[in-house]
């Protein structure tokens, strides 16, 4: 039965950006080092402007191999972070997954988990995919925490593959397996996202 909404939870949905006001927000994002440290921790940071963000999401929708996702307030429709699916491979069913609350005021308040659970299940009920990965950053260890806790395991540590404020960082991978999801969903005490 189809009761749940897949792309809409209690606080926060998934949703397609909006190429004329949604640019220049993720433009001025792209000023914020903590922010691109986080989400594009492997790219050089640099700011861009909203032209440019226009120019990669256009790239992204002729792929059949990334699903890029805003994540707006329910009560609002402000944007508050953005969530993807890439580098699906399809005959392997697994894909990574990148997900990101960009303002410190609006971390800790519950959007990140809200949208990883809708994030998860899209994957797995919706591309049928059977595994998922995650990776983040030494320097950034909540994000670790953060994805165990939502069931992700952590698998291989990628020692000094960073470099950023002048010293090496390793980057730890995450996975997460459609029957390990479906169990930890289908015990006790799970929460709706």
């Amino acid at each position: 039965m189809l009761s749940q909404s897949l792309f809409e939870g209690r606080r926060v949905r998934l949703d397609r950006f909006d190429a004329d006001k949604d640019a220049t927000v993720v433009a001025r994002w792209t000023h914020d080092l903590d922010w691109l440290q986080r989400i594009e921790a492997r790219k050089v940071a640099r700011p861009l402007a909203a032209a440019r963000v226009r120019e990669h999401w256009a790239s992204l929708e002729k792929s059949d191999s990334t699903f890029l996702f805003a994540v707006r307030l329910n009560s609002d429709g402000r944007l508050v972070g953005q969530a993807a699916i890439g580098e699906v491979y399809w005959m392997h069913r697994s894909a990574t997954i990148r997900l990101g609350i960009a303002t410190p005021a609006d971390r800790r308040q519950g959007f990140g988990g809200e949208a990883l659970a809708l994030l998860v299940r899209y994957a797995f009920d919706e591309l049928n995919l059977h595994r998922l990965t995650a990776w983040t950053q030494e320097y950034n260890p909540q994000a670790a925490r953060f994805l165990e806790r939502a069931g992700f395991v952590p698998e291989v540590r990628q020692r000094q593959a960073l470099q950023r404020n002048g010293r090496r960082w390793d980057v730890i991978v995450l996975g997460l397996l459609r029957e390990e999801w479906e169990r930890a969903r289908s015990g006790p005490g799970e929460a709706e996202p």
